[in-house]
């Protein structure tokens, strides 16, 4: 009889006891988000690492990239292509590469995200962007060319307010000069036709970037 009484009360406790552990959780903050509605989404850390993008060099308005084939040739998956031309605004003294990136793609679906092509790049031309939903219906719905990869960079530059590595060394800026990149002479030759209409606001996008970085900085 003892024992009975012993086990109802037993049971009794472990009820009261889940009970209250329940009422705490009902009580918390949700820790989760209702995905994916954009205004309920948390927000993504500055090192989060998502797709790779190209890098878009304001100063100049051409890419940091040279197509110099690197992180083609270190890439793992070998999910990168790209080809390099000669660089018509090197010509004109207007900018100090020399050769600059004609094509790229990346087969996004086959990417790993490791890391591997903005480690062994030079010329601070590809970082890993925050890009992360491109989800496709067709098998190779994923593959991005030169377009979309300087869009996403460029979007990235100005959410992190990015900074090339060496400044000193990968700036197209000529020594000594200030940039004046047109939009008439980038047209057709170092943009795709898309991105050419962004072209006004380039110059100042890139002071204003650069204002905001000595704000944060201070």
């Amino acid at each position: 009889m003892k024992d009975q009484d012993t086990n109802k009360k037993g049971i009794l406790i472990g009820f009261i006891q889940g009970l209250i552990v329940t009422i705490r959780s009902s009580l918390r903050r949700p820790v989760t988000a209702e995905y994916p509605s954009p205004d309920k989404r948390l927000d993504l850390a500055d090192r989060y690492m998502g797709f790779p993008a190209l890098m878009w060099d304001f100063e100049v308005n051409e890419p940091y990239c040279t197509g110099c084939m690197v992180c083609i040739r270190e890439c793992p998956t070998q999910c990168m292509s790209a080809t390099m031309k000669d660089n018509p605004l090197y010509a004109e003294s207007r900018s100090r590469r020399r050769k600059i990136v004609d094509e790229f793609e990346i087969n996004l679906g086959r990417c790993i995200l490791c890391g591997i092509c903005v480690d062994v790049c030079n010329f601070d031309a590809i970082e890993m962007s925050h890009e992360h939903e491109l989800s496709r219906y067709e098998r190779n719905g994923n593959r991005v060319d030169l377009r979309p990869l300087l869009s996403m960079g460029r979007e990235y530059q100005q959410k992190v307010l990015w900074e090339p590595t060496q400044p000193e060394k990968n700036r197209g800026t000529p020594v000594g000069e200030e940039s004046s990149a047109s939009k008439d002479t980038l047209e057709g030759h170092l943009l795709p036709k898309a991105l050419s209409d962004k072209q006004t606001g380039d110059k100042q996008l890139g002071i204003d970037l650069k204002n905001k970085r000595e704000q944060s900085s201070e």
